[in-house]
């Protein structure tokens, strides 16, 4: 288990990660916060984090190449609703990282990198998972959740902890193509109708770069195009 530094109040558990690394801290270690006054979400968005929920950030050492950052999102966010799963918590993953239960938002991943040259040799992984917090119509509590064995904020932040560093060592044993069947057995996006760049279609799965693939149902399209992450937002009913 990783060492956790926890605070009562902080603007970013990654700005707090990032610093203890700065100051030479040895990763892997966790950042946590009862609450934070400017959480982010991926693409700058700001996270909503009021009492009540777990904010975490992992510091971790790598050595990955640039191009496959794409491999430690799906790495993260498949390992944490694996784990989940396993504590009889049915969570599915909505493209490209976000943890979804009963249709609803539970959490999601913000991860930032240092790059040297073309390799990443140092990741922060911030997640946010609501657990009594403040939520809206399309968000989800976990701790209302009946039936599941996580009984507390605590045993929470251990097992996130411990999900993120199977995520990354499955990856690293296993390969993209093992990660990406396990990614895609808890998807939860397959058939969804999406419409792009006036283009209509359909959701098929997810690339080995983390693109979103959909089978293109307009006249005169291709057949297949591939969604970069932060083209699109597949949103909530």
């Amino acid at each position: 288990m990783p060492k956790i530094h926890h605070f009562e109040l902080l603007p970013s558990t990654n700005t707090k990660a990032w610093q203890l690394l700065e100051s030479g801290e040895n990763p892997p270690f966790v950042v946590t916060a009862r609450q934070q006054s400017a959480g982010r979400g991926q693409w700058g968005r700001e996270w909503i984090s009021e009492t009540g929920g777990l904010y975490l950030s992992l510091a971790l050492n790598l050595d990955l190449e640039v191009d496959k950052s794409a491999h430690l999102v799906l790495a993260t966010v498949w390992g944490i609703a694996h784990h989940l799963n396993c504590q009889e918590i049915p969570v599915k993953i909505k493209w490209p990282n976000d943890l979804v239960l009963l249709g609803r938002k539970l959490g999601g991943i913000n991860l930032e990198t240092r790059i040297q040259g073309q390799n990443i040799p140092q990741a922060v992984i911030g997640v946010g998972i609501n657990w009594a917090n403040p939520v809206p119509p399309t968000g989800i509590n976990l701790q209302a959740l009946a039936g599941n064995k996580i009984t507390s904020i605590a045993q929470l932040t251990d097992v996130t902890s411990d999900a993120i560093l199977y995520g990354y060592e499955y990856y690293c044993n296993h390969g993209i193509k093992a990660l990406l069947a396990s990614y895609l057995g808890l998807f939860a996006n397959f058939g969804q109708k999406i419409a792009f760049e006036g283009y209509q279609g359909i959701i098929t799965g997810v690339s080995d770069r983390g693109e979103l693939k959909v089978k293109l149902t307009s006249d005169n399209a291709s057949s297949e195009i591939y969604i970069p992450a932060g083209r699109v937002s597949l949103g909530y009913n």
